[in-house]
């Protein structure tokens, strides 16, 4: 099989190998976020699994073409042996990111550790500017002010940055101010979430499908004018908005666009150059050993105890549906998009118990 230095992002096939990984190393965290879609607990579940399944579980992530590999949560910092996993993924050719909760744990040596174990990125996640709209999604007091210290010590140590912000009703007007930390701080990516009710998410959290229009046209200026690179999560219609965009400014069909190959939304070493979907280019592994297509898409594959991650992905029914475009239902379905977009598959699953179904935040109409 190609190394990843063969392979490039577009040449990369997602019915074999994926894009990214999410592992869940563990549910333990000492926040409580209004949204969080592990409703962690405080305490380490026993039932996680261990050093050496861990290890396993890289290796065989590795064999897939080495895809971006991030370790999340709950807090992966909770776990001793995060620095381990970080080297260990690191030596064997992986660009590794973890996504801590910014929390005490969160020391300049931690830090200094996972830059000498090699980290590629670390991410905070930072959804206000002040702390009374931070600390409201944390629910933690305190929340916002430890997430500015630790961006100050990763600028002091040259960490890259990344910083995710998923959008609620409570946030939609303090985006700007946001992006404005994010350029403060030397932000190489702006990750944008848009929230799936799952979990403790609940549906009267989230802004609505027009919003949802209105925030991605947003997000294409500040695309332009920023420093840093901009990406959405579960708002794959971003893709379909930049297509119309580069329509606009070029004269191109935007429907021979959106089925070309050749033609790249983005580009470089950590950005998918084609559409990455729940399931497609896409798998989540929970501190268990479940397989999700999506974090926010709690419709298990199987479990890494019984069967290789890379099997998975490759041979399962779930799997395999999501990514045939063939399947999909309701407008999008029909969509000249579908083929880069698709829809979240997660917010469809979420708000209509069908995972094929249309994306319900979606206000675009088909020429079909």
């Amino acid at each position: 099989m190609a190394t990843q230095e063969q392979v490039r992002p577009w040449q990369r096939n997602f019915n074999e190998t994926p894009f990214i990984v999410i592992w869940e190393v563990t549910r333990a965290c000492q926040l409580h976020c209004l949204h969080c879609r592990a409703q962690a607990q405080k305490m380490r579940d026993p039932r996680e699994l261990t050093t050496k399944e861990g290890i396993k579980l890289i290796d065989d992530i590795v064999s897939m073409d080495r895809p971006l590999l991030v370790f999340t949560g709950g807090d992966p910092l909770e776990r001793e042996d995060l620095f381990e996993f970080i080297r260990y993924g690191t030596a064997s050719g992986l660009a590794v990111s973890i996504t801590p909760s910014a929390t005490p744990k969160v020391t300049k040596d931690a830090i200094r550790r996972a830059k000498e174990a090699g980290l590629t990125r670390w991410a905070f996640s930072l959804d206000g500017s002040t702390a009374v709209i931070h600390d409201r999604f944390r629910g933690t007091k305190g929340s916002y002010d430890l997430t500015i210290q630790a961006l100050k010590m990763l600028q002091d140590l040259n960490i890259p940055i990344q910083l995710n912000t998923t959008v609620t009703r409570y946030n939609l007007d303090d985006l700007p101010h946001i992006a404005d930390i994010a350029e403060q701080f030397n932000t190489v990516l702006w990750s944008v979430f848009f929230l799936v009710p799952t979990g403790r998410a609940r549906v009267e959290d989230m802004v609505s499908a027009q919003e949802h229009e209105r925030i991605m046209q947003w997000l294409i200026e500040q695309s332009r004018t920023r420093s840093f690179d901009v990406k959405t999560t579960e708002a794959p219609h971003y893709r379909r908005v930049v297509l119309q965009h580069r329509q606009a400014e070029t004269s191109s069909d935007v429907s021979s666009l959106s089925q070309d190959r050749g033609f790249h939304l983005f580009d470089g070493p950590l950005r998918a150059a084609k559409g990455v979907n729940d399931g497609n280019g896409f798998a989540f592994v929970s501190h268990t050993g479940d397989v999700y297509p999506s974090g926010f898409l709690p419709v298990v594959a199987g479990n890494v105890r019984q069967q290789k991650l890379s099997d998975i992905y490759r041979q399962s029914p779930l799997f395999k549906k999501l990514r045939d475009g063939s399947l999909l239902k309701g407008k999008c379905g029909r969509c000249e998009f579908r083929s880069i977009c698709g829809g979240s598959r997660s917010r469809a699953y979420a708000l209509t118990g069908d995972y094929l179904e249309s994306d319900p935040m979606c206000v675009y109409q088909p020429r079909a």
